[in-house]
């Protein structure tokens, strides 16, 4: 295994301040590292009544940002799960209902495992 330590957290800097999103009314769930994209793809939106051809190269700027910021988390959580060990690495959690015994199931989901 590798010596160096997974650090939390996204490698993008915060561009936008805290004053800067709460003028422009950013909700708290957005302000993230790509809220300096979206105070601009917002402004065009009510600029341009909502129209969904407008502001294409914006959202696709602004979408692009976001998908980098998951992919790097989703990074992030595999180097997590290998430094844990091989089992939760390779192994997806099961449904509590697939552990069930085959009567509680049956209560579960009675047309799908009928016999017959």
């Amino acid at each position: 295994m590798s010596e160096e330590a997974v650090t939390l957290g996204s490698s993008k800097p915060m561009i936008a301040t805290q004053q800067e999103l709460v003028e422009n009314r950013v909700p708290l769930p957005y302000r993230d590292q790509c809220a300096h994209l979206l105070i601009p793809l917002n402004k065009c939106r009510s600029a341009e009544f909502f129209l969904p051809w407008k502001c294409e190269s914006e959202r696709h700027t602004y979408e692009k940002c976001e998908y980098e910021l998951v992919m790097e988390r989703m990074l992030q959580m595999q180097k997590i799960r290998k430094e844990e060990g091989g089992a939760a690495a390779g192994q997806r959690r099961r449904h509590p209902a697939y552990s069930l015994p085959r009567q509680r199931l049956i209560l579960f989901f009675p047309l799908l495992l009928r016999d017959g």
